[in-house]
């Protein structure tokens, strides 16, 4: 029996929305990356591009358990001496690009190289409910009813 390698030609690559309202941001990132990297399909290939592509609403009332919303705290460096700079989980939902906690966390859980960049492209995040790809007709998927820890109603009692 030999093993199934996906082509080029044989991957069709899906659309799904996501609502991440009371989501929590973790839970929510593995969920993303595995449907980017195609793992949920049984046609999966390692090598190939074989993922859907996400599109996530609300992303600014993505929520975080904890007290990490005040001690998560993102790194980067300005090039210069003395230029590490840092900010809160906080002050990123609460700022102007909200999105970009989510893009991080799923970022950091795909494949870095070229394939991850590649995969990387079919996430689609917006601080808000609207989103301009309702001519893919992407189709909703309820991450909350998929396990009673994904959203913070649980945690909270």
């Amino acid at each position: 029996m030999k093993t199934y390698s996906a082509r080029p030609a044989d991957i069709e690559a899906a659309w799904v929305l996501i609502d991440a309202e009371d989501l929590v941001l973790g839970r929510l990132a593995v969920l993303v990356a595995d449907r980017l990297r195609g793992k949920h399909k049984a046609m999966y290939t390692p090598h190939m591009d074989c993922g859907d592509h996400v599109v996530i609403v609300n992303a600014e009332k993505v929520q975080l358990t904890g007290k990490k919303r005040w001690q998560k705290t993102y790194h980067w460096h300005t090039g210069y001496p003395g230029g590490l700079k840092e900010r809160t989980a906080d002050k990123i939902l609460d700022g102007k690009h909200p999105t970009r906690v989510i893009e991080k966390a799923v970022e950091r859980m795909v494949p870095r190289g070229p394939l991850g960049r590649r995969q990387l492209k079919k996430l689609h995040v917006y601080a808000g409910p609207e989103h301009p790809h309702q001519g893919q007709a992407p189709k909703p998927l309820d991450v909350a009813a998929l396990n009673r820890k994904n959203t913070t109603e649980a945690a909270r009692g």
